[in-house]
């Protein structure tokens, strides 16, 4: 496959495209961030957007957290730079890790802030996860939708117009250009979010299996709602330069935040993707369908920011990517599928001109690994009919 001449991203990876050089898109919107973006007038921006909300009701903003770098960072930052009041909303996607929760706690106790946790119905996820990886390769449908739809929902009900993201999609993708505006608002839902696939879809995809109303925390809520409200969504990092290694080191000095191995990731990216035990199936799927994962992710982010050499790059893609994760298993019993039915799915997602080759050695388990719940398996002989039925429409 092509690979990027800079960061070697392949040319599987979404939103991609190179120039003469060879140099992605996604490294040339990078160059522009640095060179060409003023963040002191952009934090002059941030100032007078906090400073219209800021005392105007109960709350002065949500910031939708997981307790992951990105979300703790946000967190930290606005607290400790603002001295807000924020409403903290978590979408609980059901694979929490043990280091995660304790995060959470330490930081709540650190900082001192209200939160909600909504965790969804175990049975509706399990049937959502099974038909996102039948239909898009991908059983991550509810955990994308839900983080980025509830906390919607919580601003139109308790009326707090301001809300905090993270990092801009522009970091890692070219759905948005740095010079563009990016606010979380339904198009950019619609756009990469949701994976092509609304509520209403998912709906008649399951046939009428579930109650409509189960799938509205994964939907937008209605435009009218949010101009009521005066809606707000907006990235943190439109105002402020993203770094998330020099981030998770400033919030593990000053919140004692953890970090933690993830299933074939280089250990020195012990911050990175710590909030589910899912991780590494995601990423397997990922390197199934595309070629590459989250070595390659992450060994890209450092070479644009200068961090490691290629050759350090290259060893990290070829130590640690395509192993089978032992998290499979459990993956496996929560949707009801044998390990051929997987592949089978898997592969049929493959992105042109990928072309899958199994590895013979398998990852090794995290220290964590005994404590992952294993509790809610699936009804295989309703998963078979389910899988049977996707067979014949392929």
């Amino acid at each position: 496959m092509k690979k990027c001449t800079s960061c070697l991203l392949p040319e599987t990876h979404e939103t991609i495209k190179f120039n003469e050089e060879g140099s992605c898109n996604i490294c040339t919107g990078i160059k522009f961030r640095d060179n060409e973006i003023d963040y002191s007038k952009k934090k002059i921006e941030l100032d007078n957007l906090i400073a219209e909300y800021k005392g105007q009701g109960d709350y002065d903003c949500i910031i939708p957290f997981s307790g992951g770098k990105d979300s703790t960072w946000a967190l930290y930052y606005l607290m400790t730079e603002y001295n807000i009041k924020p409403l903290v909303v978590r979408f609980d996607h059901g694979f929490l890790r043990p280091t995660l929760e304790e995060n959470v706690k330490r930081c709540q106790r650190k900082l001192g802030f209200d939160m909600i946790n909504f965790t969804p119905n175990w049975k509706i996820t399990q049937k959502l996860m099974l038909r996102s990886f039948l239909d898009k390769g991908d059983f991550c449908w509810h955990c994308h939708t839900g983080i980025f739809s509830y906390p919607m929902w919580i601003s139109v009900e308790k009326k707090i117009p301001l809300m905090f993201w993270g990092e801009k999609s522009s970091d890692y993708t070219n759905y948005y250009s740095y010079d563009e505006g990016e606010e979380h608002n339904e198009k950019r839902f619609n756009r990469f979010i949701n994976l092509g696939i609304t509520a209403e879809d998912m709906f008649i995809r399951l046939k009428g299996e579930v109650d409509k109303r189960e799938l509205k925390p994964y939907s937008f809520p209605p435009l009218d709602s949010l101009k009521q409200i005066k809606s707000k969504s907006v990235m943190l990092g439109s105002y402020i330069k993203w770094n998330p290694k020099k981030q998770s080191e400033i919030i593990s000095r000053e919140l004692g935040w953890k970090g933690e191995e993830v299933e074939n990731v280089p250990p020195e990216y012990n911050y990175e993707k710590i909030e589910c035990y899912m991780q590494g199936v995601r990423d397997y799927i990922k390197y199934i369908k595309r070629g590459y994962s989250r070595p390659s992710h992450l060994s890209a982010i450092d070479l644009r920011n200068k961090e490691i050499s290629k050759e350090k790059a290259q060893d990290n893609i070829n130590l640690y990517e395509g192993k089978k994760p032992q998290s499979l298993k459990l993956f496996l019993d929560f949707v009801g599928m044998t390990e051929a039915e997987f592949y089978k799915v898997a592969i049929s997602h493959t992105i042109s001109p990928n072309e899958f080759k199994m590895k013979e050695d398998n990852g090794k388990k995290t220290k964590d690994f005994s404590k992952w719940s294993k509790d809610g398996v699936a009804d295989r002989n309703e998963t078979k009919k389910i899988i049977e039925e996707w067979s014949q429409d392929q």
